[in-house]
């Protein structure tokens, strides 16, 4: 049974704050409640699924919340408990993402496709869902939370939700049915009935295979990077031509295997969704918006500021060069932390675009050389990670350890723009003009978004800035 709504919605904003998946650490909330409130499992403990309006600066976003409610808590749970069990009500109300008596509730929903209240719960046609399998919720995630079910599903929930269908849905599940292998196939999702007439479902979560062979492109590049800060450096002035791939770790051939599955993803998105031609003032347009997103953020942040000459240029000339483009969706969002490398090569994770920008930007499409622009941009963040973390690479002075992590990236840089060309996607040495635009339209995102929200990550892209506006 759930506590009194008034009382729950005061701890709830109290709690809410603290959580690593909420949007809006920057202003307090001005006003919390509950929406919708279904149970999903009762007795004790019980489940309910809830969805909060949240609004800040006169903007009400929604949230959805699995709440367990127990009279006695286990030690296991207390550190997901809202509320304060001292002057609480006996039934004791916690995040139930974290208690696998409670999930599975979601895989017999799904197997059996309930509609409970104003949810409903879909699998794919012919799909058969295990409903055997416990849960562990998985800590690294930010903005969503994705639950492990033993080593068959990955279940993500969407803590923030999007008006009608979320893009990884529409997206994972179109390329599913156009059987790419270089995605994890979705079998499920669940979904909350249209807010009215000619709306689109809301979707709440989404079910789909568990990669358990692999290990994400972050982790293996900061390995090369680790391994080629070790490596023994040459004396004097041979600095200069510094060739990164002598450390034993060299990531080079797996870069150039991630540009070829990237090719042939943006294939598939080609053709599950096609390809429209916008004109050449709509080129112009988008130059401008890049144009503006920089002087905007150079308010903000005054280090971008010496830079803002030659990004300024880029985008002109881009403007001035402008012709009709090829725009198609992409994964919108494209970096080492959103790829797995698997036994049978590299997989694509995660399609809902860049989290600090608003969802019409996210769904806008675009030229399938913004994702490699992206990956680029991963790869001068993975090069300089390591310099920013104390203790974690050999002492050396500050300019030979940035000369390592540049020689670093651009090998690897190189060597994904050759396997992307090779297997088929747009060559990015013939679009320059096109590749400039993008990668540092992406590098004034980064440092809006490193100012906003990891101000000690800051120097990263700001650093690489300076060698690549030389």
């Amino acid at each position: 049974m759930l506590p009194p709504r008034s009382d729950l919605a005061r701890d709830l904003a109290e709690w809410l704050p603290r959580q690593r998946w909420f949007g809006g650490k920057d202003g307090p909330i001005d006003e919390l409640s509950i929406g919708t409130a279904t149970e999903l499992r009762a007795g004790d403990p019980s489940l309910h699924h809830l969805v909060l309006d949240v609004r800040q600066n006169r903007v009400t976003d929604r949230y959805q919340l699995l709440l367990g409610v127990r009279r006695h808590l286990p030690d296991r749970l207390r550190h997901v408990e809202i509320g304060d069990a001292a002057r609480g009500p006996a039934a004791r109300p916690y995040d139930a993402a974290h208690d696998p008596d409670l999930t599975r509730t979601l895989l017999d929903a799904l197997a059996d496709e309930a509609s409970i209240g104003p949810l409903r719960f879909r699998h794919v046609p012919g799909a058969r869902i295990r409903t055997d399998l416990a849960s562990l919720p998985i800590t690294a995630e930010q903005s969503n939370t994705s639950l492990l079910f033993g080593d068959a599903y990955i279940c993500k929930l969407f803590r923030r939700l999007s008006h009608g269908v979320n893009l990884d849905l529409e997206v994972n599940l179109a390329l599913t049915r156009q059987g790419c292998d270089r995605i994890p196939a979705v079998h499920g999702w669940i979904e909350m009935e249209p807010d009215g007439p000619g709306a689109e479902p809301v979707t709440l979560g989404l079910l789909s295979d568990y990669l358990h062979t692999g290990a994400d492109g972050w982790s293996l590049a900061i390995a090369s990077v680790r391994d080629w800060f070790a490596y023994p450096l040459p004396p004097g002035d041979e600095w200069a031509e510094l060739d990164a791939s002598g450390a034993g770790g060299d990531f080079a051939a797996e870069a150039e295997r991630l540009g070829a599955a990237t090719a042939q993803v943006h294939r598939a998105l080609a053709d599950a969704f096609g390809v429209t031609i916008v004109p050449a003032e709509d080129v112009r347009a988008m130059a401008a918006r890049m144009n503006d997103e920089l002087t905007a953020t150079c308010r903000a942040v005054p280090g971008l500021a010496p830079h803002a000459k030659a990004l300024t240029g880029a985008f002109l000339d881009l403007a001035a060069r402008a012709a009709p483009l090829p725009v198609q969706r992409v994964h919108g969002d494209y970096h080492l932390g959103q790829v797995l490398r698997t036994e049978s090569g590299w997989a694509l994770l995660d399609f809902e675009g860049e989290p600090a920008r608003a969802e019409s930007e996210r769904r806008a499409l675009a030229h399938p050389l913004r994702d490699v622009a992206g990956m680029l941009r991963s790869f001068e963040y993975a090069a300089r990670f390591l310099i920013t973390k104390a203790g974690t690479v050999p002492t050396e002075s500050g300019p030979h350890l940035e000369t390592r992590a540049h020689a670093w990236a651009a090998r690897n840089r190189a060597a994904f723009c050759r396997g992307y060309a090779a297997a088929g996607g747009a060559d990015p040495a013939a679009h320059s003009v096109l590749m400039h635009a993008f990668e540092f339209e992406k590098a004034v995102y980064e440092v809006r978004y490193e100012a906003r929200n990891r101000p000690a990550w800051l120097p990263v892209p700001l650093k690489s800035l300076a060698h690549l506006t030389a």
